[in-house]
């Protein structure tokens, strides 16, 4: 803080030398250590004529380190004490651990007295658990705000979960002009736990809702040219998607991709369908050695 004149004397108090009185003298000088001293003004002093506190401003005034009295003094008169009690509406410097948080101002810390290494000081981290405390400036409020990971992430996306990966082994017999459920007996790997493998179900349940891109693959064997094949998509029991392709007469692949909604208690499943004449097998990978049929499923980050 500026001041104009002198700054205030916070907090020190002193006491003046002694002073001998002079016949018919009123101003004298003070002094600390036979150095001049100067008030703030009278009012920050005790002074003791005669062993009476004298009032200030009526009884002396003071200018610099100078103290006039209202009347001269006389051989006799005593000047018991001079004392200068400094800026006495200033705290000076607090005792350690007595500022609370309550004594602050809103706006009393600000970034000149942070220390940067507050945060460039600290070991970066490689990774984020779900609890994690993130923080974050609110422009809108103009405020620091903690999140957790989960809240942190719903806003800018996620993880591509719920997903899952699984296919055939063997192969199954399909007959003419019928949609078949398909039967993905194995799991590759299932992040949620949402494909269920059991026999009549083989459908995935995302249980989140959201965005989802389903594939899957079909092989055929023993086909007849000029026939079709067909792979659908269903949804809680009905077809929303389909791919159909005409063979030319040899072992024929067919790959599907579409992207669907799901609410958090749909479910999605594999069916297919030709009209070869007679049935046909949709293989695995028992007949093949890799795998050729396959249903999998990942949520897109929106």
């Amino acid at each position: 803080m500026s001041y104009i004149g002198r700054t205030p004397t916070i907090g020190n108090f002193q006491i003046c030398d002694a002073i001998s009185t002079v016949n018919n003298q009123a101003a004298y000088t003070m002094q600390v250590g036979g150095v001049n001293v100067s008030p703030e003004t009278a009012n920050h002093m005790l002074v003791s004529l005669n062993g009476v506190i004298q009032k200030p401003t009526d009884a002396f005034t003071v200018s610099g380190s100078t103290i006039t009295f209202a009347a001269n003094l006389v051989t006799g008169d005593v000047i018991n004490f001079i004392q200068i009690l400094g800026n006495v509406l200033d705290l000076g410097v607090p005792s350690d651990a007595t500022v609370s948080t309550a004594k602050l101002a809103s706006t009393s810390v600000t970034a000149a007295k942070l220390n940067n290494d507050i945060i460039t000081g600290q070991t970066a981290e490689t990774s984020i658990a779900d609890g994690d405390t993130i923080l974050i400036h609110d422009a809108s409020a103009s405020a620091l705000r903690k999140m957790t990971k989960a809240n942190f992430v719903s806003g800018i996306g996620g993880a591509n979960t719920p997903a899952f990966f699984a296919h055939k082994t063997g192969d199954q017999t399909v007959a003419q002009d019928t949609q078949v459920l398909v039967a993905f007996e194995t799991e590759v790997f299932d992040t949620d736990n949402t494909f269920t493998n059991t026999s009549g179900n083989y459908k995935f349940t995302p249980g989140v809702s959201g965005k989802y891109v389903i594939h899957a693959s079909l092989y055929f064997a023993t086909p007849a040219a000029g026939n079709f094949h067909r792979i659908y998509v269903y949804k809680n029991g009905s077809s929303i998607a389909e791919l159909s392709q005409i063979n030319n007469g040899y072992e024929e692949g067919m790959n599907m991709s579409t992207i669907v909604e799901s609410d958090t208690d749909d479910y999605f499943q594999i069916y297919t369908r030709h009209n070869k004449g007679s049935s046909i097998a949709v293989q695995g990978n028992s007949t093949w050695g890799a795998i050729v049929s396959s249903f999998g499923a990942y949520k897109l980050i929106t």
